[in-house]
């Protein structure tokens, strides 16, 4: 699984660094416009990210705006809605608004923090990212 964090805060990063390298390559940036820029660089080289965790509120570009613009990257590159990354969106705050507002900028996934490796790894499972068995493996660790 070819993943991108999308985290200011270097304490969730290792959080979620620590859960989701276990199934593959990790790569991490503080800000929504670097995840863009990953993105789009990503598509360009035919290695599209299977998975983004992205915070919603960070400096720069926040994450419902990355958000928009990514699905808007996958879209002109031709990317099916099948193959197109899956899109966890997270927030400390869990106000109904940000959730509504991250599922009408088509996210696969809402958590909240701090972020709960059971909750994160059932989110993997329902999209299908990891299976049943590296699930139970890694919330047995």
């Amino acid at each position: 699984m070819h993943t991108l964090i999308v985290e200011d805060s270097r304490m969730n990063v290792e959080v979620l660094q620590k859960y989701i390298c276990p199934f593959g390559e990790c790569d991490a940036v503080v800000n929504g416009k670097l995840a863009v820029e990953f993105v789009h660089k990503s598509l360009q080289e035919g290695k599209p990210y299977n998975l983004i965790c992205m915070d919603i509120m960070m400096p720069e570009m926040d994450g419902q705006t990355a958000l928009v613009e990514i699905r808007k990257s996958e879209e002109e590159a031709g990317i099916p809605n099948s193959k197109r990354a899956k899109i966890i969106m997270i927030s400390a705050a869990d106000v109904k608004e940000n959730m509504f507002k991250a599922f009408k900028g088509q996210c696969d996934a809402y958590i909240t923090k701090p972020i709960k490796k059971k909750d994160l790894l059932k989110h993997l499972h329902d999209l299908e990212l990891v299976d049943s068995e590296a699930m139970l493996e890694m919330l047995l660790k």
